[in-house]
């Protein structure tokens, strides 16, 4: 390096930040290439193997009850709710979480959180579980925003949180924070603590983001659906023993420009990874593992529209696949329910929400609790709504 550039870098922290980010682009797109080259997408003839469906698809939906959560006061902005469905000997049925304050980004955010009580079939008001300065003290660094919590329980009964913490920069600049519950039975005494910023690469572990619920494992275990997000985007599974250990990362798909993707069991070992297609016009990407999760190959997409928007995927106690998503080529103005029994070709069951064109329902959510389906999902930025449905026998 020149005498004059290294003396300008160490005079000016920044540059020298900028210059090492640089740096890394330019690497992460040559290893985006080379694993291009290494795991090709697989021709149009190896698609899915579609699972053969023993069972016939579900019968109808029908509303229970539905509405909006309960907000935290003077927090005009919701966004990015997930549900953890709970045991039945617990006092709620399902708990939401997602982040809230005055809009996405801003200083004030925080990770909200309510419960469906079984005793009093309502949702608990809702508190703030997790802020960013507390966070912050905690890691030892200053977190700027917070975002797309995601809860799972462990082994032990524990809530493990996964949140997207940022610092310098915007959200390609996120790092994974995992949290574990450190008290509280019920939501009105529930606190976190950290257990670790995921140790996902070299780069100080930035622009990796988390948005779908896990995958639980037969061993007790589960994998977490993340993303890569720093110029390029593409998706990564993790893997959790029971007792919530981070044991490593696999590479969903050889493609740049899918993010957040939600993974659905076919079987022990075959599992498919739905993903949002960043293109201006693209569709519900496909991926597939036929070894549980040890190696992936990407498969044709869908024939579903994707308007660069999350989708959420859920297999029903009798193996029927239900898919929440926006069915629509641009925009956000409208939210479907569908099912399927090969995880490939979708059937629309329910139109969940509908408006005109400039209207949002993004960020689906689904659970399966005390015989019900829950849904939930961001309205209008401006709160989570839900449902609950009834599935009727086939």
């Amino acid at each position: 390096m020149p005498q004059a550039t290294a003396s300008a870098l160490n005079r000016f922290p920044a540059l020298r930040w900028l210059s090492g980010l640089a740096a890394a682009v330019a690497l992460l797109a040559l290893d985006t290439l080379q694993h291009q080259r290494l795991t090709p997408a697989p021709p149009a003839a190896q698609a899915v193997q579609a699972a053969q469906a023993s069972f016939p698809l579900a019968g109808p939906l029908r509303l229970l009850a539905s509405g909006a959560l309960p907000m935290p006061p003077n927090t005009p902005s919701a966004h990015a709710s997930s549900l953890l469905a709970m045991p039945g000997g617990h006092a709620a049925a399902v708990m939401a979480f997602w982040f809230a304050g005055a809009r996405e980004s801003a200083p004030d955010v925080q990770i909200a959180a309510s419960q469906f009580d079984r005793a009093s079939g309502s949702w608990s008001p809702a508190r703030f579980v997790l802020d960013r300065h507390d966070l912050g003290a905690a890691l030892g660094f200053a977190v700027r925003r917070l975002g797309n919590p995601v809860a799972w329980l462990d082994s032990q009964g524990r809530i493990n949180l996964f949140v997207v913490a940022t610092g310098l920069g915007g959200w390609a600049a996120s790092r994974i924070v995992h949290l574990r519950q450190r008290s509280g039975s019920d939501l009105a005494q529930l606190s976190f603590a950290p257990v670790q910023v995921l140790p996902l690469g070299w780069l100080w572990n930035t622009s990796f983001l988390v948005r779908n619920a896990p995958l639980p494992l037969a061993d007790g275990g589960m994998l977490l659906p993340v993303h890569f997000e720093l110029g390029i985007k593409y998706p990564m599974a993790l893997r959790f023993d029971g007792q919530g250990r981070y044991l490593g990362p696999q590479r969903i798909s050889a493609r740049r420009h899918v993010l957040q993707p939600a993974l659905l069991p076919l079987g022990p070992a075959h599992w498919l990874a739905l993903m949002r297609d960043q293109r201006p016009v693209g569709r519900i990407a496909l991926a597939q593992t036929l070894d549980g999760g040890r190696s992936w190959q990407d498969a044709p997409d869908l024939a579903l529209p994707n308007p660069d928007a999350a989708v959420a995927v859920l297999t029903l106690p009798t193996g029927q696949q239900l898919l929440a998503h926006n069915p629509l080529q641009r925009g956000r103005h409208g939210l479907a329910l569908s099912q399927a029994s090969d995880g490939q070709h979708w059937t629309q069951a329910l139109v969940l929400a509908e408006s005109g064109p400039g209207a949002e329902f993004s960020y689906p959510a689904l659970a399966w609790a005390d015989d019900s389906l829950w849904v939930s999902y961001t309205d209008q930025r401006r709160q989570i709504a839900w449902q609950r449905l009834a599935v009727a026998a086939p």
